[in-house]
């Protein structure tokens, strides 16, 4: 069994987060995909402009829930759950690219880790959502 994981706060949940999963747990064959959900008080820390919608509680159900995914767990910082967590590969979305997943990737990289770039679904991201959600 291979162990992938993936990070992120998944709130406003999408079509786009789903298309994630699937393709993180199809890396490999024998994959388990654990998803590290963001807690909410610590989303502002990377996100400071962002309105978080659904609480840590619940968009970790909402991961829970998809037959793709094997465990959920809730986490602070990207910097800190890869090293706590055991995995083979770092699964990252296109658009995860601050310095707190930099390091991270880093991290991957001297510590024998795996790091996969994961293919953005077009058309649909959580920006647009909540843009089209402002004019209601």
């Amino acid at each position: 069994m291979t162990i992938i994981l993936t990070v992120g706060v998944f709130d406003y949940f999408h079509y786009g987060h789903l298309k994630l999963f699937e393709q993180a747990k199809n890396i490999v064959s024998d994959g388990y995909l654990i998803v590290a959900v963001q807690k909410s008080e610590f989303i502002k820390k990377y996100k400071p402009e962002a309105d978080v919608f659904y609480s840590t509680d619940v968009r970790c159900e909402l991961v829970r829930a998809l037959r793709c995914v094997d465990e959920v767990i809730p986490y602070t910082d990207v910097n800190e759950i890869i090293k706590c967590t055991d995995f083979d590969i770092f699964a990252v979305g296109a658009d995860q690219n601050h310095s707190g997943f930099l390091n991270a990737i880093e991290y991957c990289y001297r510590n024998g880790k795996k790091v996969v770039q994961l293919q953005r679904t077009p058309n649909i991201s959580s920006s647009a959502i909540k843009g089209v959600l402002k004019h209601f």
